[in-house]
């Protein structure tokens, strides 16, 4: 399967004239989908910043653009310098499927208790062993993580659930969002999501949601680097304007 990065190097590389290697801020899983990514990449080229950013997009497909490019300091990367990072989770509760949204979204056609989440997820906010959010196959150092934001909206016919934090471990966010729908559902009482976090065990957590429901929407940096800021609201009300990273 063709994935982003290869097609932004080879971009990036038609404009620097030599082989370009990226590093993003953050992986996403095949299906998953992002309004803003930050990538960092070495080059003895000197093009002004708008050539990087017109140039590329002339030999990327329509569906994946640069928006902005910057100098940085020797020192910056993508990954490592990031302080923090957002995520979005989509799902249309409705009867009906998704339809011209297929790909774009979760779907849920049983109606959601969304208080009853709300009143749930209280338990993950603050700094956690998330072992029982954590995929099979994460690579991190450790399952802790800071917390800083789990929200859930309704918006246009969609729950969107807005979370935030320094990091997050492979599927996180997705495995959350699968805990939560049990309580939503009716399945489990909302304690039961604090029981889950305490064991530190996968198996005691809800399903993996599905991918194509996800959105990396932020990356923060210290304020030394000087980069755009992220589009806190990117997917309000506009989710589906087609402006995004399809994984």
């Amino acid at each position: 399967m063709t994935t982003i990065q290869p097609l932004v190097e080879a971009a990036l590389g038609a404009v620097a004239a030599h082989a370009v290697s990226v590093q993003c801020a953050g992986r996403t899983d095949s299906g998953v989908h992002a309004t803003y990514q930050v990538a960092h990449f070495d080059t003895d080229a000197s093009r002004p910043a708008r050539a990087w950013v017109l140039g590329a997009n002339t030999h990327l497909p329509v569906n994946i653009a640069v928006t902005w490019a910057r100098a940085v300091p020797a020192h910056f990367n993508a990954r490592y310098s990031a302080t923090a990072r957002a995520y979005q989770y989509l799902i249309a509760n409705r009867h009906p499927r998704a339809g011209l949204w297929h790909g774009r979204v979760g779907w849920e056609y049983h109606p959601l208790d969304v208080d009853a989440m709300r009143q749930a997820a209280v338990a993950l906010l603050g700094r956690h062993d998330f072992s029982s959010f954590r995929g099979q196959g994460c690579q991190s150092r450790h399952p802790v993580r800071h917390l800083t934001q789990l929200d859930i909206a309704e918006q246009r016919g969609l729950l969107v659930f807005r979370v935030g934090a320094n990091a997050f471990l492979l599927h996180m966010v997705r495995n959350i969002v699968g805990t939560l729908l049990e309580v939503g559902r009716g399945r489990r009482e909302p304690a039961w999501v604090a029981s889950v976090l305490a064991a530190r065990d996968r198996r005691c957590a809800g399903m993996t949601a599905p991918a194509q429901g996800l959105y990396l929407t932020a990356v923060d940096y210290p304020t030394e680097f000087a980069l755009p800021a992220p589009p806190r609201d990117a997917l309000h009300l506009t989710a589906f304007s087609g402006v995004s990273y399809d994984g």
